[in-house]
């Protein structure tokens, strides 16, 4: 279980996120939706430990982890919206990076893993400055989940990626909650949200519990004041 309970950030003068309080068992879905630079980016960025919040707490199974960025890294898969990719090495040399040198673990992931779903065999040893947008996403993904954590945070895992490959990701998705993992997703793409066990528009910096069935835009509509 991951319990978020009133987390903050302010850039300035600004409040980015007032509150935000959700909860996620293992095995569930939970949906991030919310209109461009609502904050979600942000709250993501907190919870993978890669900022810092100005107030606020997430445990997991009981233990206090955030701020905690090496109990982090052990738990938590962030796949960023942006990519984290090093452009001058070769797909293969990025996914090294991420296994830490575990050969046998890189070699079973590219055989039957993750990596092997995504089809990054297929340009392994190509550099990423010279792979497509779908391509650089796909290795982005197949890096996050090299740790194997139980909690997966994916900001937009869909954007640039062909309709095979989101398939074979939302393939992937439902065998890891079913494994007991937990997913955090933001997504405009309805399939990617009918995912969700629960879903959430982050709207003005507080984040509000919404029903499932409807798209992103028709929830961030419902949830504006």
């Amino acid at each position: 279980m991951i319990e978020v309970t009133d987390v903050w950030k302010r850039y300035k003068q600004k409040s980015v996120l007032e509150g935000v309080a959700f909860s996620a068992a293992p095995g569930e879905c939970v949906g991030i939706a919310g209109s461009n630079g609502c904050g979600k980016t942000t709250l993501f960025s907190v919870l993978s430990g890669t900022i810092k919040a100005d107030k606020g707490s997430m445990k997991y199974e009981g233990q206090e982890i955030l701020g905690s960025r090496r109990i982090i890294s052990e738990c938590i898969a962030y796949v960023p919206q942006e990519n984290p990719l090093m452009e001058e090495l070769t797909a293969k040399d990025n996914l090294r990076l991420y296994y830490r040198g575990d050969k046998k673990k890189l070699e079973a992931d590219l055989d039957h893993g993750t990596a092997a779903m995504l089809g990054i065999g297929d340009f392994l040893g190509t550099a990423v400055s010279r792979l497509s947008g779908g391509m650089k996403k796909r290795l982005s993904i197949a890096c996050a989940l090299s740790n194997h954590a139980p909690i997966l945070i994916m900001d937009e895992p869909g954007a640039a990626l062909d309709l095979i490959c989101k398939e074979d990701i939302r393939n992937y998705l439902t065998k890891y909650m079913a494994a007991g993992g937990t997913v955090l997703l933001s997504s405009h793409e309805l399939e990617e949200l009918s995912l969700c066990n629960k879903m959430y528009v982050l709207n003005h910096g507080k984040l509000d519990q919404a029903p499932i069935g409807m798209s992103a835009k028709e929830l961030v509509s419902r949830f504006e004041k």
